[in-house]
């Protein structure tokens, strides 16, 4: 494993980002289990409670978890800067954010403003603190590269999202008069678009030429893709927001051609990969990029196409592809790199020369990686069908969903278990870790 250039010996206990990666599994069985509670009507517009509901499921209690802990663990070992008091930093995220997404998701489900205000309250606390602590660390870094410039416009776009997310609280809480249908606009495409294809981007200079043995992304893109992104985004907005639609479009379009190139650029170094032997993360990639790739081409033709300007399916279908196909694709796959990885590595530093560390195939065989990534093809592969053909496919498709969430949370458990049962076989030490 390619490991120069990290600071391992900086890296915060495993616990740290541990407790992310494994509360974000059930959300996927939550997420399943809503879509079989609402069948097939949940496809039918993505401006319903219950679609809503679910999109926040996904975003806030699968992805926000995930990429909030990676971070946690990224900025002291990629970046070169620590997080203050990591454990107490980690649990002022992350519990927050886990009550703020269910009471959230309930609160679309009926629960009225007062639920409404009490998620604005947990995940304004949870964002609040990560916002803070991030910041602070990522302004701090000793060597700014293409990773840092990345991760530091991916935390502007975050905290553009939050400030859009709390307007729409407050007129879903107390009724504040705001342009609801623009606000939307704008949080959906600086959540997806900017904090997670930028986040991902940053992480996949350093991940994949690191895990996946390719040569870097070109120096025109790993050093001017952000800062670009972030300039088209901020410019986008503001035609929204003042109607300049042929100047929103066209902004719009630039948008989407970024996003094009970066899953370009990340699948053709995927092809040239040294490493020969086989790694079942790469079908993740590949699964990510591609529709990442697909849902910017849906989203630069829909406007110039009559057709697809008039399906009511494409916005459902460009929900699925971003969230589900671009988004959840990426991160199921580098869990299963990153949290081997850790527990390998901290096992190395607290049990060398006094326990036999079992290897990162050994904490997660290949075959264990390769049957889930089948029941996360067939989830995305159903879901896509069940935009078009919802009576048909709607339930398959949560089955699906609920299947891939399970065996995703019980390969993470396994690793987890062998991690802890090998540490308690060597001398005392702090189990904390």
């Amino acid at each position: 494993m390619m490991t120069a250039g990290l600071s391992l010996e900086q890296a915060p206990p495993f616990n740290v980002p541990l407790r992310f990666f494994l509360t974000a599994p059930p959300f996927l069985l939550l997420a399943a289990g809503l879509l079989l509670w609402q069948g097939p009507d949940l496809f039918a517009s993505r401006w319903l409670p219950a679609a809503l509901a679910l999109t926040h499921l996904l975003t806030l209690g699968f992805m926000a978890q995930v990429m909030l802990g990676a971070l946690l663990q990224i900025l002291p070992v990629v970046v070169g800067v620590v997080v203050p008091r990591p454990r107490l930093t980690a649990a002022l995220i992350h519990i927050p954010l886990t009550l703020g997404a269910l009471v959230l998701a309930t609160a679309f489900l009926g629960g009225g403003p007062t639920w409404f205000q009490a998620a604005a309250g947990l995940l304004g606390l949870g964002f609040g603190v990560a916002l803070l602590a991030i910041h602070l660390a990522l302004w701090r870094a000793p060597v700014v590269g293409s990773t840092v410039i990345a991760l530091r416009c991916a935390l502007g776009a975050l905290l553009v999202t939050v400030v859009l997310g709390v307007l729409l609280s407050g007129f879903l809480a107390w009724g504040w008069r705001l342009p609801v249908f623009e606000l939307t606009q704008l949080h959906a495409t600086w959540g997806l678009l900017g904090w997670t294809v930028l986040l991902v981007t940053g992480v996949a200079y350093q991940v994949v030429p690191m895990f996946q043995i390719t040569p870097p992304y070109p120096t025109w893109l790993s050093r001017g893709f952000a800062p670009l992104l972030a300039v088209l985004l901020a410019a986008w907005s503001t035609f929204v927001l003042i109607g300049w639609r042929a100047a929103a479009g066209w902004t719009g379009a630039a948008l989407a051609v970024g996003a094009v190139l970066v899953a370009v650029a990340t699948l053709w170094l995927l092809t040239r990969r040294r490493r020969k032997i086989g790694d079942p993360t790469l079908n993740f990639w590949r699964a990510s990029m591609a529709s990442l790739l697909a849902g910017a081409l849906l989203w630069l033709l829909t406007p110039w196409v009559s057709t697809l300007a008039q399906a009511p399916q494409v916005e459902v279908l460009l929900g699925i592809l971003s969230i589900f196909g671009f988004a959840v694709a990426m991160i199921n796959g580098m869990l299963y790199k990153i949290v081997p990885f850790l527990a390998w590595f901290h096992l190395q530093a607290q049990l060398f020369q006094h326990v036999k560390v079992p290897n990162m195939k050994q904490l997660l065989p290949d075959a264990c990686v390769r049957q889930q990534w089948w029941s996360y093809l067939a989830a995305l592969l159903l879901l896509l069908a069940a935009a078009v053909q919802p009576r048909l496919f709607a339930y398959p498709a949560a089955l699906a969903v609920g299947v891939a969430g399970g065996w995703l949370g019980i390969n993470l458990l396994r690793v987890c278990r062998i991690y802890y049962r090998v540490l308690r076989s060597g001398p005392p030490g702090d189990l904390n870790r």
